[in-house]
């Protein structure tokens, strides 16, 4: 039996070139490239297009529709990185572990919307929480979030590497201060919220890692709900799963130095790990997520829906 094909549409980015090491080792796949000098040639790039199995699209949202536009055929399956299909009709949204449902629909489906890094943290916390409504459909929600600068693409990760003559990089530094974040439909829609929550992200000067952080007032939510049962919800929601772990409510042990925790324990990796703190004197708790941008939040996510959608082990090229 012959190994299905992928191609990488933007394979020398960062998150192309990522996907493209975890496959490199793999003998079930053959990935296939076109001539760097041909990249850009329409002609070349619609020929393998439609020649592959798959195709991974690591590309700015414009150029992602106009790869999608090239396939004229109904046995390419595509995975999109970008955030241009990921609340598009006709796409699965490939969060495999988000509900019952979903890894099922990754595999079945020929378009595939690859999540982003912040929205797989912050409704990994909160889609098993709305599903039985404990988290109400109108309810404000907000989501404070640090990640490494990888995230920002070359330009960001040309700033902090390769900073000019005297320059030196921020190590912490807030944006996405027009609230008009490109994750923040995505939230709203996976995460079935009638708002779009109040979304505050930043960058440190690490390279990869993430934290996402949702506090919740408990008072303010319709039925009495503690730490504990904030924590069995999410445990019961995720158990066998391979790649998200509840970890212990209020787990002092994944603080570094007993007070910090830390962003960059998941890198290299498609783990996705989930904490609950809680003060139930004050009815007040903190959900948090930690993963690696690049991994779970980016070409790890892509493998895993890769394999899904091929038939193939499920954790190939991720363990």
């Amino acid at each position: 039996m012959s190994k299905p094909s992928i191609y990488i549409d933007g394979e020398h980015g960062t998150t192309g070139l990522e996907i493209r090491e975890r496959l490199a080792a793999r003998g079930d796949v053959e990935v296939v490239s076109v001539p760097r000098e041909r990249a850009k040639d329409a002609a070349a790039k619609r020929e393998i297009v439609n020649a592959v199995d798959l195709v991974v699209l690591c590309l700015p949202d414009e150029a992602a529709r106009e790869t999608v536009a090239l396939i004229a055929n109904e046995r390419t399956r595509v995975i999109d990185a970008s955030t241009a299909h990921r609340t598009a009709a006709g796409w699965a949204y490939g969060f495999p572990e988000l509900t019952r449902l979903q890894r099922a629909q990754v595999a079945q489906s020929r378009r595939v919307s690859n999540p982003g890094c912040y929205p797989t943290g912050f409704l990994a916390l909160v889609r098993p929480l709305r599903e039985p409504d404990w988290l109400p459909a109108d309810l404000p929600l907000t989501v404070h979030a640090i990640s490494g600068y990888s995230g920002g693409g070359r330009k960001m990760i040309e700033s902090f590497e390769q900073p000019g003559p005297g320059a030196r990089p921020q190590n912490f530094g807030a944006y996405g201060l027009t609230l008009r974040h490109k994750h923040v439909d995505e939230m709203r829609a996976h995460a079935l919220l009638d708002h779009a929550p109040l979304f505050s992200p930043a960058v440190g000067y690490f390279r990869r890692g993430m934290l996402v952080h949702v506090p919740l007032q408990l008072a303010a939510l319709p039925r009495a709900i503690g730490g504990r049962d904030l924590h069995a919800a999410l445990a019961a929601h995720y158990a066998g799963e391979r790649f998200v772990t509840v970890r212990e409510l209020n787990d002092g042990t994944a603080l570094r130095e007993g007070a910090f925790l830390e962003p960059e324990a998941l890198n290299g990796t498609n783990r996705l790990e989930l904490f609950v703190f809680a003060n139930d004197a004050a009815r007040q708790a903190l959900l948090v997520a930690r993963l690696d941008n690049l991994g779970k939040g980016a070409s790890g996510a892509a493998v895993q829906n890769m394999n899904l959608m091929l038939g193939l082990p499920e954790d190939a090229g991720l363990q």
